[in-house]
């Protein structure tokens, strides 16, 4: 019997007009789907567009493809989330598990003296380890991560058993940090959102896992921030086209090492 095709969905959203002419992003969004649930997956995508607290937008774009190539299967990374009360003592933490995660000290400092140049990327930021400096070349379009996904029931599993929120918004975050992590040449993720509402954030490694900070930004504030820490120089095409195109489902299994479907 011939294995179930899938596809990719993805969505973005903008205000006065399209990213391309300027206009205010507002949305985006990744999910994989069976042809079955491409309708359910495109009203996922089109109501966190239609209700986001960035704002109403004019534009939308909605498109699928399918997806011939092999899928990969990832475990999440280890979750842990940090508690604290303010955003100067989030941020240094961020600061100290970049430093534990392998940046060095004046790589981050000098990061985010740059940061006010990337609050207008919408998708990540990729900086060399070596240099501090930016070596991706998209300007405000930044490095769009896709192709990616987490079946329903299995990470509902997940956060039962671990007691976090069964939210989209964390389960898009654990998603995308676990496929960036993935790669080789990925040394660290720092990432807090553009919507206003939402102050936690996260830093992210292959060895440190997902540490969610629950303050980074003040609420209100629709700067937002993804950076990728690359080790690339050499294979930058091809960790990009890992980023874009290669598609990953995250896939948990229990304590006890039992794969959960």
């Amino acid at each position: 019997m011939p294995k179930e095709k899938y596809y990719s969905v993805r969505m973005r959203a903008a205000k006065n007009g399209a990213h391309e002419q300027g206009g205010k992003h507002i949305s985006g969004g990744e999910l994989l789907s069976t042809y079955n649930d491409l309708k359910h997956s495109i009203d996922i995508l089109l109501n966190k567009a239609l209700t986001h607290s960035r704002g109403k937008p004019d534009f939308m774009q909605i498109q699928f493809d399918c997806i011939n190539e092999p899928i990969t299967r990832i475990k999440p990374l280890p979750i842990k989330t940090n508690q604290v009360n303010s955003v100067e003592t989030g941020q240094a933490l961020c600061r100290e598990l970049l430093a534990l995660a392998g940046i060095r000290k004046e790589i981050i400092e000098k990061v985010y003296t740059n940061l006010p140049q990337y609050e207008v990327t919408r998708g990540a930021v990729l900086i060399d380890i070596q240099s501090g400096e930016r070596i991706d070349n998209r300007e405000e379009k930044g490095v769009r991560v896709s192709r990616m996904d987490w079946i329903n029931a299995n990470f509902e599993k997940w956060a039962n058993y671990y007691k976090m929120p069964k939210n989209l918004r964390m389960k898009e975050a654990l998603v995308l940090a676990t496929k960036v992590c993935a790669h080789p040449n990925t040394i660290a993720e720092l990432c807090w959102s553009d919507d206003p509402e939402y102050i936690t954030g996260y830093v992210a490694n292959k060895y440190i896992g997902y540490q969610r900070i629950t303050q980074l930004k003040k609420s209100g504030d629709e700067r937002g921030c993804r950076i990728f820490f690359v080790n690339c120089q050499k294979n930058q095409k091809s960790y990009i086209h890992y980023l874009e195109k290669q598609p990953v489902f995250i896939q948990w299994e229990d304590e006890n090492g039992t794969q959960v479907n």
